[in-house]
C-alpha cells in the first residue's frame, strides 16, 4: 500500500506477465528440442528481448518505474 492506486494497478495486473509467458512458450514450442542447455538459454533470452518492446507499452508502467525508483533507490538501474 505504499504506492498510489495507479501504480498498484500496474503491480498486480498479470496481463503482461501472462503474456511474456505466452511468448516463451510458444518459442520453446515451436523450437521443441534443444541440443544443448546452452541453446535453450540462448532462445529464451532471444525472446525476452523481442518481448522487451511489448512489455515497455504496458498502460502506466512509466509512472510505476518512477515510484519504484523513489521508493528502491540505487537498486534500480537508469
Amino acid at each position: 500500500m505504499a504506492f498510489p492506486p495507479d501504480v498498484r494497478r500496474v503491480i498486480y495486473t498479470t496481463n503482461p506477465i501472462e503474456a511474456l509467458n505466452r511468448q516463451l512458450r510458444k518459442a520453446i514450442k515451436t523450437k521443441g528440442h534443444f541440443p544443448n542447455e546452452e541453446a535453450a538459454k540462448k532462445l529464451i533470452y532471444l525472446s525476452i528481448i523481442n518481448a522487451t518492446p511489448k512489455w515497455t507499452r504496458v498502460a502506466g508502467w512509466t509512472k510505476a518505474l518512477l515510484a519504484f525508483k523513489i521508493h528502491f533507490g540505487d537498486r534500480l538501474p537508469d
